[in-house]
């Protein structure tokens, strides 16, 4: 470990994590895309050949000149929990960190070479201090976990998608990618939410952080628990029509709503994993190298199944009933639209096709024959609008 922080301790008693890879708390999602990325040949040197095209010399130099430094002398409580974050998460080098004047509350993690935190007046004014390690903890997990490169990639391709516009196939060719970046990106915020948490190890800060972030500087006028049931209202309220809207809206954004984040990390702070990390049980950055590519695809779909199980958005509950069930609804909407019983009918044959004891053949007694025990028309499937 680097000088600069071997002889930084938090300011209250937390626990640390020597050697934690970030795929301890990356979503799956962002773990695959990032375990993919990692493997490929030539990854860096393609990235560094991108690097002049990109510009982030040029954001380094505007925020060196037109933005505060953080360090000792100046805004010396950001620079400790700065510290303590890098500390806590065991980054070795500390990355240079600006407050910039800006009356949105906003941070962001940035750069190809090496990362730079730059948090704004209207962040640095809205939390206090627990709320803000949050966040310092959040963009450290940025800075650990590489986001910072395909963020400012992402900076880039969102400019020249705007600047080619009036190109219609090259718009859509990079809004294509930028899409794509987007969605990979909003499960990366979740990854960092989560890193957020290991550093400041306070889930109720962590809450009134997004809380104020949505509602600005009124937490005497707000309540979590009421925050947290706008976010289960949001993902089950209304019909596929609200669905598609619900696409449509987060689309163009680079982070999930702000509830959403909310709800999903309690869900992550009352899950096994984040109880091992916590006990000192997690992945170390030595056995990143060793990761599987395809065992983290897995873990991708596996997780995107389960969010698709487990969600009560109408159109969620569509798929999940096509993807998990063809066979079951196909046999539900025949018997609905024919008449017919369900296909369990066929359970009162033997299986070599014959009639069963004390049933009459004929071929009223078929598959697609009226149920006898009064299963008929009136038992429609399951409706999940």
């Amino acid at each position: 470990m680097t000088d600069d922080i071997q002889d930084s301790v938090p300011s209250r008693q937390r626990r640390r994590f020597p050697g934690i890879s970030s795929r301890a708390y990356e979503h799956p999602a962002d773990r695959s895309a990032l375990v993919a990325l990692r493997k490929l040949s030539g990854f860096d040197t393609v990235f560094k050949a991108l690097s002049g095209l990109l510009p982030e010399r040029s954001l380094r130099l505007l925020f060196l000149s037109d933005s505060v430094r953080v360090s000792d002398a100046q805004f010396a409580h950001l620079n400790a929990m700065l510290r303590d974050a890098c500390y806590i998460l065991d980054l070795e080098k500390v990355p240079p960190m600006y407050v910039t004047q800006d009356p949105r509350p906003n941070a962001m993690c940035i750069g190809l070479d090496e990362p730079i935190i730059v948090v704004t007046t209207g962040l640095v004014e809205l939390l206090d201090e627990e709320e803000m390690r949050a966040v310092v903890g959040h963009e450290v997990g940025h800075a650990l976990s590489g986001h910072s490169v395909y963020r400012t990639i992402l900076l880039f391709l969102t400019n020249l998608a705007l600047k080619i516009a009036w190109i219609p196939l090259g718009n859509v060719a990079v809004m294509a990618i930028v899409t794509a970046l987007r969605e990979w990106f909003r499960k990366s915020e979740l990854s960092a939410d989560r890193a957020g948490l290991l550093v400041g190890q306070d889930l109720q800060a962590s809450m009134r952080g997004l809380m104020k972030i949505a509602g600005g500087n009124h937490l005497h006028e707000m309540n979590v628990d009421a925050f947290l049931e706008q976010a289960e209202e949001y993902e089950a309220g209304g019909d596929l029509r609200d669905s598609v809207l619900k696409i449509l809206n987060v689309l163009p954004r680079s982070h999930p709503f702000t509830t959403v984040r909310a709800a999903e990390l309690k869900k992550w702070a009352a899950t096994r994993d984040y109880q091992r990390i916590m006990d000192g049980h997690y992945p170390r950055r030595e056995e990143d190298r060793d990761t599987s590519v395809s065992d983290s695809f897995r873990e991708s779909a596996a997780s995107y199944a389960e969010t698709v199980r487990t969600s009560k958005d109408p159109l969620m509950k569509l798929v999940g009933d096509i993807a998990g069930g063809t066979a079951d609804l196909g046999g539900k909407l025949y018997g609905k639209f024919t008449g017919a019983g369900s296909a369990s009918r066929t359970s009162d044959r033997p299986a070599d096709g014959r009639p069963a004891d004390g049933a009459k053949g004929g071929p009223q007694d078929g598959p697609s024959g009226p149920a006898a025990d009064g299963d008929g028309p009136q038992d429609e499937p399951g409706r999940d609008a």
